[in-house]
């Protein structure tokens, strides 16, 4: 048998890897004389799209009510009927852990009164203190987890960006090295 050159290799697994995400067939890997499937690849493909899905149909559903006025999962956190993880807490604002973390710090921050803030494209001028504020305990919460030096602040926009409920809400993630771009 003919000896096929490694850049042979490397470039036969390229071409086969790009045919992977459009196709969703397993990938392979270079060892010293062939090339091995790797089926767990399209395994993981397919659960993160359906993983996707799962989320924007919360997201979509979640929209339906999201002017109703009717309490959130927030709202019964911030009355202590539904225990949380809380992290920092002031008369204006509470931050609590997230309970499917993306990071290894992943900590919810949410207005205590909601004042017609279902989503930051709610926002009016009235609002600019309690936005601040916010943003300011998102400071602090990095501060006490000891992410200072490197964390995100990502407020989810409606159903086209996943917000899943309607109590306008900041997530701030760090502990690992954040990846751009985001989504």
């Amino acid at each position: 048998m003919a000896a096929i050159a490694p850049f042979s290799l490397l470039r036969n697994c390229a071409s086969s890897t790009a045919r992977t995400f459009v196709s969703v067939k397993p990938a392979c890997i270079v060892s010293s004389s062939t090339l091995l499937p790797l089926p767990q690849l399209s395994r993981r493909l397919q659960f993160h799209a359906r993983a996707t899905n799962n989320e924007e149909a919360a997201a979509r559903a979640a929209a339906v009510n999201a002017d109703s006025g009717a309490p959130t999962i927030f709202d019964k956190i911030i009355a202590k009927e539904i225990p949380s993880n809380i992290v920092y807490e002031d008369e204006k604002v509470i931050a609590f852990r997230d309970i499917d973390p993306r990071a290894p710090v992943h900590v919810l921050v949410i207005p205590k009164f909601r004042d017609g803030l279902t989503q930051l494209g709610k926002a009016e001028a009235r609002h600019g203190e309690i936005l601040g504020q916010l943003l300011y305990a998102a400071k602090i919460v990095a501060e006490k987890e000891g992410i200072l030096d490197g964390f995100r602040v990502v407020i989810n926009n409606g159903p086209e960006a996943c917000q899943s409920v309607y109590h306008l809400h900041l997530h701030v993630l760090g502990g690992r090295q954040m990846k751009w771009p985001p989504g």
